[in-house]
């Protein structure tokens, strides 16, 4: 497990020379697991090949998803036993129903396609808007369209997002706005998003730059489009009545324009899927508030937000997923397995994590000895749903879409985000927090004297993370990981596990 970088080459590239060696064993598993996500990739291709090729050759963001594999690498580096296997099940998970959009996007494209019929089945939908309500629908396809060319590709490939952004701030737009709406309206302006779908639904999550992003797809998409508006002060309940009107409105939007009336049978099935996910995601939680967590770093949150978005208690493959999880999880517990070689410090991430650096949490480990037990991505809403009666149904869902992801934490007050923190704090028995501070939104810095204080007070190490979410030339995967170099050797005077991965470049790494 020493001497992980000397794995990479020191072309500021930081790509792998050979497959790490991690015993017999589970080396075979890692390679195995490695030929299962190419596997995925060519099954996309064969299902639709003259689609895909076209779809490489035309959009930009196509090209970076040949480096998964890679991507994958990141989040593995490291990892032995039950903690090795638990991170490729979720991952291979992400890429089977990645591809499944990648497939459908590309087929129902006009400009690849015209005239298909699948593209009037296509609701689009803005990527933060969770499918549950969706589900009520099962004759329709929901396609979340920034998801597939700008979200997920700038947890590939770091690269990907400059040049949308260069693109947006040549209209005018200023280059220190969150560059999450600004990348995403660069694809709209550059016309890089596939052409399809009858309707689309927008929102007001996370913030107020998912509203600016709104009107550039707006302009580019020329389709009848819904702003879903959701309450900022979610705990209060006289906002809760106004919230399920919203829901229904949208409901009301879907059924006008494309002539499907809502199925509250298949809804509540869905639901009633969702709520046994839920079930398996509480469990993990709770191993990992024990002395023997089985998984810790970014896998965590990245299969959360995920499956929290775009499963919507449809797609049962994620439920076989955590089957297979909690079981590994469970016995790996009773068995008092140790997730990593040395766990020094438990870190609690607190605050919205950079895009182009998700594997940051596996460096922590490998690096530090730190690991990540739990993080801010991960506890978004877990609202059980009431399946029998429609309008609690609709209740729950509408307060589940108020404590979406970047949103739970940030909005409706002080009690969300910092009293939330120590109380997760607490239970996970935490002794560190990372704090990303995302400099092109500064949603965090009003508290940064609060935050401090009340850190010393219960004697935490408190570490922030400047780092800008999807933009890596403001502040580079290398500045980050030196923020905490700093802090460990200089404040907590200590020496890194793996001395290879103090420094290192990776600026032009995908």
């Amino acid at each position: 497990m020493a001497d992980l970088g000397k794995l990479y080459s020191q072309d500021r590239k930081a790509v792998l020379k050979h497959r790490e060696w991690r015993g017999f064993k589970d080396t075979m598993y890692d390679y195995y697991r490695w030929l299962v996500t190419w596997k995925d990739m060519i099954v996309m291709v064969l299902k639709a090949p003259i689609s895909t090729v076209r779809g490489l050759w035309k959009y930009r963001w196509m090209a970076s998803y040949l480096s998964t594999p890679s991507f994958i690498d990141r989040h593995t580096a490291g990892l032995r036993g039950t903690h090795l296997r638990i991170v490729h099940l979720h991952f291979n998970m992400i890429v089977k129903h990645a591809t499944g959009l990648i497939h459908t996007s590309f087929v129902a494209d006009e400009k690849i396609n015209p005239n298909n019929k699948l593209s009037k089945k296509i609701v689009l939908t803005d990527e933060i808007i969770p499918n549950e309500i969706f589900s009520g629908f099962p004759n329709l396809t929901v396609v979340p369209l920034q998801t597939i060319p700008i979200f997920l590709t700038s947890m590939v490939d770091q690269q990907i997002t400059p040049p949308y952004l260069e693109v947006t701030e040549s209209f005018g737009v200023p280059a220190d706005v969150c560059p999450l709406p600004s990348a995403e309206a660069g694809v709209a302006i550059d016309d890089d998003y596939p052409k399809m779908g009858c309707c689309m639904v927008a929102t007001n999550m996370p913030c107020d730059g998912s509203v600016m992003n709104s009107t550039f797809l707006d302009r580019r998409l020329n389709l009848p489009v819904h702003l879903f508006n959701i309450p900022l002060r979610y705990n209060d309940e006289d906002v809760q009545e106004y919230a399920v009107e919203e829901v229904k409105e949208l409901i009301k939007f879907i059924e006008n324009h494309t002539g499907e009336k809502f199925d509250w049978d298949v809804f509540f099935k869905a639901l009633e899927t969702s709520n046994e996910q839920l079930e398996y995601e509480l469990e993990k939680w709770d191993i990992n508030k024990t002395k023997y967590p089985q998984m810790t770093g970014a896998a965590f949150w990245l299969y959360r937000i995920y499956y929290f978005n775009l499963s919507g208690g449809v797609d049962k493959r994620f439920l076989k997923v955590d089957k297979k999880v909690n079981k590994l999880m469970l016995k790996g517990y009773e068995k008092k397995e140790a997730v990593s070689k040395e766990m020094r410090h438990r870190a609690v991430v607190w605050s919205c994590p950079a895009n182009y650096y998700t594997s940051f949490a596996n460096w922590l480990e490998n690096c530090w000895g730190m690991n990540v037990v739990m993080d801010m991505e991960t506890m978004i809403s877990y609202i059980k749903y009431d399946t029998s009666n429609k309008e609690q149904a609709l209740k729950d869902v509408a307060k589940t879409y108020q404590r979406s992801i970047m949103r739970k934490h940030t909005k409706g007050g002080y009690r969300n985000v910092v009293d939330e923190l120590w109380r997760i704090v607490e239970e996970y028995d935490a002794d560190t927090v990372i704090m990303y501070d995302q400099i092109s939104c500064k949603g965090m810095d009003g508290l940064a004297g609060i935050f401090d204080d009340q850190a010393r007070e219960r004697n935490v190490n408190f570490i922030w993370v400047k780092q800008d979410l999807m933009d890596p030339r403001t502040i580079s995967r290398r500045d980050m990981r030196e923020q905490v170099n700093k802090y460990m050797q200089t404040v907590l005077q200590e020496e890194p596990l793996d001395p290879s991965l103090v420094d290192f470049e990776d600026d032009l790494a995908w």
